[in-house]
């Protein structure tokens, strides 16, 4: 598991699976400021639910930090989550705004 920031652009790489999910979770708020930011999630290799808990913390944190989050690039099996669990409306992925 990796997760760096670019510019306004924060990359997830690798795992997010319930053995460290607290700490990618920890180390994105981290990363947050006052601008809006972009999360690629493009090269996340495997999940299981715990990572649409992550999504709706950082979510969460930004709208109390009065901050724009969006999220691009969902993998499949993500994707497949949030149809499931029926939070997809909760997950923003237009990034136009986000430069």
């Amino acid at each position: 598991m990796a997760i760096q920031r670019e510019g306004r652009r924060i990359y997830v790489r690798g795992s997010i699976i319930v053995d460290n999910v607290v700490e990618i979770t920890r180390q994105g708020i981290a990363l947050f400021d006052e601008e809006g930011l972009v999360v690629d999630l493009g090269e996340v290799t495997e999940v299981d639910s715990s990572a649409i808990s992550m999504l709706l913390e950082w979510l969460r944190m930004a709208h109390a930090r009065n901050q724009q989050l969006y999220f691009v690039n969902l993998p499949e099996n993500l994707s497949s989550l949030v149809q499931l669990y029926s939070v997809a409306d909760f997950i923003p992925l237009d990034t136009s705004i986000v430069k």
